[in-house]
């Protein structure tokens, strides 16, 4: 049994590890559809600091938890019972929020994209950062606006520009993709003025390359939740055996009168 808890202690460090350095790496990330969303949603910024915060508490429960198994210290064991016990509850009720208010983030999700669209300009270093984010996410789905190119039209640059140039990220042609940020200049607008249908661009909108992925991906995210609720579980079972035959072993050190 003491085998076994160490074994489970030495997957929680590893699991928390991984937690921790998740939450890091939404922080982190400039280059990809995680960094839209961390520079623009102050939900998903919470989300890191919470990610980083249940990481940290993990590896420092599997630390307290292989101490008490090693002394045999009821109240650490106890403890880490009633952390992981929080931790389960937390994850699961988080599950439930995304579950119940899917529609809500899906719009605030959205409101995030069509702003930067709108808003988006190559000379703006303040953003910099932000929109190359946006670029490399629609090349790398070979995407264009959230739900289409339509989007693109209610940007004020390309709007001031009768729509001749388009996004260099959104295009279809290799070589614009060799830039892929900014606007590219459509090589023959009719009458010096076009619409999205007239460029050179990807028809479909990131929304449903994201939602595929997360299609794609879904039995993977399931499957790492479940492993870790188990593991979860595993370890609150063996801490109240472990309380269990150290209590029994006291009481049997007592003299019998």
């Amino acid at each position: 049994l003491h085998k076994t808890m160490y074994v489970l202690f030495l997957l929680f460090q590893i699991l928390g590890a991984v937690i921790l350095g998740f939450g890091i790496w939404i922080l982190a990330d400039k280059t990809s559809f995680i960094a839209v969303l961390q520079m623009s949603s102050p939900s998903l910024k919470t989300g890191a600091y919470i990610f980083i915060g249940v990481g940290a508490l993990t590896m420092l429960m599997g630390f307290l938890g292989c101490l008490g198994a090693v002394n045999e210290i009821r109240c650490l064991l106890g403890l880490y019972f009633t952390c992981l016990m929080l931790i389960l509850l937390t994850q699961i009720a988080a599950a439930l929020v995304i579950y119940f208010q899917k529609e809500t983030l899906k719009v605030e999700l959205s409101d995030i994209v069509v702003d930067l669209i709108e808003d988006y300009d190559p000379s703006n270093e303040d953003k910099k950062n932000l929109q190359d984010a946006w670029d490399y996410v629609q090349t790398q789905i070979s995407c264009c606006g959230w739900t289409g190119a339509r989007e693109w039209e209610n940007n004020e640059i390309l709007r001031n520009k009768s729509n001749t140039e388009y996004p260099c990220s959104c295009s279809n042609r290799s070589k614009d993709l060799v830039e892929g940020r900014g606007f590219c200049v459509l090589d023959d607008p009719v009458n010096g003025t076009a619409t999205y249908a007239d460029w050179p661009v990807h028809e479909q909108g990131c929304m449903d390359g994201v939602e595929q992925w997360l299609k794609d991906n879904l039995g993977i995210i399931l499957g790492v939740c479940t492993g870790v609720a188990v593991i979860e579980l595993l370890g609150m079972i063996l801490s109240i055996s472990l309380c269990k035959n150290i209590h029994s072993e006291d009481y049997t050190k007592v003299p019998k009168s």
